[in-house]
């Protein structure tokens, strides 16, 4: 649980606050963050999971870009959509800096992911080598996943980036 004094005087008033208004919703009243935008990301696993048997996936692939925590609520059918874009502007910077720096490894992850794997379908690389590729990048996004749940509920700590070149291994 988040004590008073691990969020600054600055920040506090107004998370607590807020708080308040999410009891009872899955907002999480520790961070003030919602799993729901993960979704975004599991979409893309998923498609990125079917190119090693359907190659022409990557079309679907290459046609998903990073949204914004506040675009993906305001595109969402989230029932508290509102409130957790509302929410997200008081999200203690203990738990925000670490989140939006694990999104955008995440974003930077799949964007390059869809882009090295378009180069070699095209090149005609072997099927093997992009099934590899494949395995690497859902693995790593799947962990960069798991870092910013971990951090939706509680955790402060966001992954180095040689934690996640380590994950990718040599692809």
């Amino acid at each position: 649980m988040v004590t008073e004094s691990d969020i600054p005087p600055e920040e506090r008033v107004a998370f607590e606050e807020y708080v308040a208004r999410v009891e009872g919703t899955n907002i999480s009243a520790q961070t003030l963050l919602a799993t729901d935008y993960l979704n975004h990301f599991n979409e893309i696993v998923m498609l990125l999971d079917m190119i090693p048997d359907m190659p022409d996936m990557i079309e679907e692939c290459k046609m998903w870009a990073p949204k914004s925590y506040q675009e993906h609520f305001a595109d969402s059918t989230f029932k508290d959509k509102q409130l957790a874009v509302e929410a997200y502007e008081r999200v203690p910077t203990k738990f925000r800096r670490p989140f939006e720096e694990t999104i955008n490894h995440l974003n930077t992850l799949i964007l390059g992911g869809v882009v090295k794997l378009e180069e070699e379908i095209v090149a005609g690389a072997d099927p093997g080598l992009t099934t590899e590729h494949v395995k690497a990048i859902s693995r790593a996004a799947q962990a960069l996943m798991d870092c910013a749940n971990a951090i939706i509920h509680g955790s402060d700590r966001a992954m180095a980036q040689v934690e996640i070149d380590g994950l990718l291994g040599g692809t």
